[in-house]
């Protein structure tokens, strides 16, 4: 069995990180707007540079400079604006925290072949994977641009992985979950405690859902024994 492993908020942790920020963002805006007006007007900046950008820290951070512009109608002074680059800077530095049992999950699931497959910033995530740990525990590790069923395709097409050996695990359901499915593999979904805005979906899937990583090895054992 082939299992592809998402990374932010999956192996380690993300969210909380982009959450400070946002609170922090909304504070450097609050004399030209309310938190939820300033917060409001980034998701609508990130939703809209998604196309030009992609995702991952440096696209935020150019969608927090572009909406700060936006809210304070320009006044915003250059002292500021090199104040919300500082955020960005500290989330690009921030080291990879792992969520708790990553490890002993990934060594309990050794006789497998296990992969990365994260999207976002191509040298952040790579530098993230090398700071983690984590890499010699993967076959391969793999930044994509987009989650979706081609890129999966393509992806096991590439790697000679067939569909019916993949499973995919990661705390997005359109992300990790919903494109697996589609493609005839299959996928578990191992939700995380705070779910980014762009991320958020509550259709109903068949995978399984499991509370924490720690319940993989099990079930994954159940599907790899015959019968």
């Amino acid at each position: 069995m082939i299992i592809g492993f998402d990374a932010d908020d999956t192996l380690w942790h993300n969210e909380d990180g982009f959450q400070a920020t946002h609170r922090q963002f909304e504070s450097l805006l609050s004399t030209w707007a309310t938190p939820d007006e300033a917060g409001d007007h980034l998701f609508a900046v990130e939703a809209r540079n998604m196309s030009r950008y992609g995702y991952g820290v440096k696209a935020f951070t150019l969608s927090m400079v572009e909406a700060a512009i936006d809210i304070s109608d320009g006044e915003i002074s250059t002292a500021e604006l090199s104040d919300i680059l500082e955020l960005g800077r500290h989330l690009l530095d921030r080291p990879a925290e792992l969520i708790d049992g990553v490890v002993q999950v990934l060594e309990a699931l050794a006789g497998h072949t296990l992969m990365i497959i994260t999207k976002g910033d191509l040298y952040h995530q790579l530098a993230r994977i090398e700071s983690s740990g984590l890499r010699d525990h993967f076959w391969r590790r793999e930044v994509v641009a987009h989650k979706d069923p081609s890129t999966y395709r393509d992806l096991l097409a590439a790697h000679d992985v067939p569909v019916e050996d993949f499973v995919m695990v990661g705390n997005s359901l359109p992300s990790d979950v919903l494109p697996v499915l589609e493609i005839g593999a299959r996928a578990v979904h191992v939700p995380y405690a705070i779910t980014w805005a762009h991320e958020a979906h509550d259709d109903e899937h068949p995978a399984p859902t499991i509370e924490s990583l720690g319940e993989l090895p099990d079930l994954i054992g159940q599907w790899s024994t015959p019968g």
